[in-house]
């Protein structure tokens, strides 16, 4: 990934290093299977992700608003820990995501060459003033929905331009809960196309949900899927199909909502919502168990999606610098087999 102007994206031809390193960085991650059903030929994304990545939403004020110097100082810091994959979107922030991120990488001195940049499409901006949706403030632009081929285009124009760089790694289609027609008869076949003119690095999907994205691996050919919330140490729901489909046919995983929405660090919201008293008691149950190991929760949790081999990174979602060392240190506690035996048993 390179800094630069934002030229834009062409229409598709009509019928076509750190001082202190995270442990682990840097060694790699799963190969696709070989010869798996399916499966593309490795482009090598999986080892350039690595095993963790910034996730931006809480960048762009998700719940809260954060300063544009707190949002330098937290890039700064995942940088240095040896982070190089971010994850953003339009959504957040209607823009600020996809703002902060690129001027954050425009002014490394080194440039962006290491860093791995993933965006998505699904949601155009378009001036006006509505919702906030999770994000507080205005930004003088809302969201419409759109997964059609002129959507598609028009979303990765505008997030180069915001972004200020020439060319995105990996592009997730973003939310298409009630939008298969359109999403899988449109968006995938024009991403599918600028991937194959090597204007997109990867392609993929994002969701908060297993079902859809294992219909989009077995019904399309991407490289990745960001499931959010769906593997985890409360809701395991993505092994059951997702995970298992993806390892056989080489798609790289990205793990994100690894607490929750918070109720596995010691919040108490569950899906970006106030969490049920049933799914706080679990955590603490499950806080007690890690506990009596001598283990935090949020470490357990942080290294949970790791056990699957179909799982290549874990986005974890800071707001401070703070907030990335401690997660990172979390991310480094090591987890006795008989706490994941236990954990496993609890469900």
């Amino acid at each position: 990934m390179t800094a630069g102007s934002g030229p834009g994206v062409p229409a598709p031809a009509p019928g076509s290093g750190a001082p202190e390193a995270v442990p682990g960085f840097g060694s790699g991650a799963r190969e696709a299977a070989p010869g798996a059903s399916g499966a593309r030929p490795d482009s090598g994304l999986a080892a350039r992700l690595g095993p963790y990545g910034l996730g931006t939403a809480p960048l762009a004020g998700l719940f809260s608003p954060v300063s544009e110097e707190q949002a330098e100082r937290t890039l700064a810091a995942a940088w240095e820990a040896g982070i190089r994959y971010f994850d953003t979107a339009p959504h957040y922030g209607t823009g600020l995501a996809e703002e902060r991120l690129g001027r954050f990488l425009r002014g490394l001195p080194q440039g962006a060459a290491e860093a791995v940049v993933s965006t998505k499409v699904g949601r155009v901006l378009v001036p006006g003033e509505g919702e906030a949706d999770g994000f507080p403030g205005s930004t003088g632009y809302v969201r419409v929905r759109d997964y059609s081929r002129d959507g598609v285009l028009r979303s990765l124009d505008d997030s180069l331009r915001r972004t200020g760089l020439d060319r995105f790694d990996l592009v997730f289609i973003h939310d298409p809960d009630d939008h298969w027609e359109q999403a899988a008869g449109q968006a995938y076949p024009a991403l599918a196309e600028l991937r194959d003119q090597g204007v997109v690095g990867a392609i993929g999907a994002g969701m908060n949900q297993a079902r859809m994205l294992t219909r989009f691996v077995r019904e399309t050919d991407l490289d990745a899927v960001l499931v959010a919330g769906r593997y985890t140490l409360l809701d395991r729901s993505a092994a059951g199909e997702l995970l298992p489909e993806c390892d056989r046919r080489g798609v790289a995983v990205i793990a994100g909502g690894v607490f929750n929405s918070g109720v596995l660090a010691g919040g108490t919201t569950y899906d970006y919502d106030t969490a049920p008293a049933e799914v706080v008691e679990r955590a603490r149950r499950l806080g007690r168990i890690c506990a009596s190991y001598g283990v935090p929760l949020p470490a357990a949790a942080l290294r949970f999606p790791h056990r699957h081999p179909a799982v290549t990174t874990v986005l974890i979602g800071a707001r401070s610098a703070e907030e990335i060392r401690e997660d990172l240190d979390l991310a480094a506690v090591p987890v006795p087999g008989e706490l994941w035996r236990e954990l496993d048993d609890a469900g």
